[in-house]
């Protein structure tokens, strides 16, 4: 006994090891970050799949043949006492998978977004603070350089004052061809499950730029279009929202139906001394505009925990320091709080008014 606490305190904080559990594989993202859990180079250690679907099974087993796998993910959660659970579940199950998380003491992080209501999004906080458990919701822009870039434009004042956000995230619509996809469009196309269409899928990245930027709006007007009925019968495919500012305006379209992908976002900024601005980023590029003039900007790669989720996840416990910055829980939790604005707006054509904290 002596000799194992020996080790333990000799052990470096950095060669700890975690174990991270996946819940689900209905949520397609999961096919692009599995196969970085496996192998010696990964931040944690996958120690389990759950998935009761026989089919979604079989194709995580082309890229995970070695962990172990389960139909109930309550029995892996007891077996294999993970660290981390990353959850790729539908959106209107993150509750109930917070709670099994809680009560074992277990780190969840969810595939964007937090929750598919509000109401949900506020009692996995609430579960969370009081289970002393780390929350993440994953967005690929969390870890893209450009966006930091931008951002740090923005904030030494190189624009002037921000005070207009114009944002456009969207492509062509979800897949549904093959195991990995299918599942992912019923679900992503059903209302409750998903908590709305295209306006959730893409309204969430927008929320998020414009709490980054300009904070928690005051009132909150959106639109929609079902331009593809046949295809996405229950659902909108394209959504345009306005968050408003006692000084400020943000601007944005989430949409299914587009061309080709865009994840675009420009930030104005105002300067009574001639010095107005915007930064514009598109395709992790990043470019400072005044008048005429553009000048693209160099953009410095992020250290390798704050690049990926798993790695800045296991950072913040091996350091004993909360999940902050875009992937943490308080912002998401406002994020979904406006995505139910923009739906409450659609639904009866009217500005909402977010009520006052």
């Amino acid at each position: 006994m002596r000799f194992l606490l020996a080790v333990l305190l000799l052990t470096p904080l950095s060669a700890q090891e975690y174990k991270i559990a996946v819940v689900g594989l209905v949520h397609s993202h999961v096919w692009g970050h599995l196969p970085k859990m496996i192998g010696s180079s990964a931040a944690a250690r996958l120690v389990g799949i759950a998935e009761p679907n026989a089919e979604l099974i079989a194709e995580a087993r082309k890229i995970a043949p070695d962990t172990h796998y389960y139909s109930e993910y309550q029995k892996m959660l007891d077996e294999q006492h993970p660290d981390i659970v990353w959850s790729f579940v539908e959106n209107n199950r993150h509750l109930e998978v917070a709670k099994e998380c809680a009560r074992r003491k277990i780190n969840v992080m969810f595939e964007k977004p937090l929750a598919s209501t509000f109401a949900e999004a506020e009692e996995i906080r609430q579960l969370a603070l009081k289970a002393g458990i780390q929350v993440l919701t994953n967005y690929q822009m969390a870890w893209w350089a450009a966006n930091y870039t931008a951002k740090g434009l923005v904030d030494e004042g190189k624009i002037g004052k921000t005070w207009r956000l114009h944002g456009i995230v969207g492509h062509g619509g979800p897949g549904s061809e093959g195991p990995r996809s299918k599942y992912f469009f019923e679900w992503l196309t059903d209302p409750v499950k998903n908590g709305a269409g295209a306006l959730m899928d893409f309204g969430c990245y927008n929320a998020l730029w414009s709490l980054w930027y300009l904070g928690r709006p005051t009132k909150v007007f959106a639109t929609s279009n079902h331009l593809r009925p046949d295809r996405f019968p229950k659902v909108e495919d394209n959504a345009n929202i306005e968050l408003y500012y006692p000084q400020g305006v943000g601007i944005f379209e989430a949409s299914w139906d587009l061309p080709q992908s865009y994840q675009d976002l420009e930030v104005f900024g105002y300067a009574p001394d001639g010095g107005s601005g915007s930064v514009y980023m598109k395709n992790g590029h990043v470019e400072l505009r005044k008048g005429r003039q553009s000048e693209a900007v160099k953009i410095d790669p992020l250290p390798a925990d704050r690049a990926e989720p798993i790695a800045y996840m296991v950072s913040c416990l091996r350091n004993h320091k909360p999940v902050e910055g875009l992937v943490a829980m308080d912002i998401n939790a406002q994020v979904i709080e406006i995505i139910d604005a923009a739906k409450e707006s659609v639904r009866t054509g009217k500005v909402v008014e977010l009520r006052k904290r």
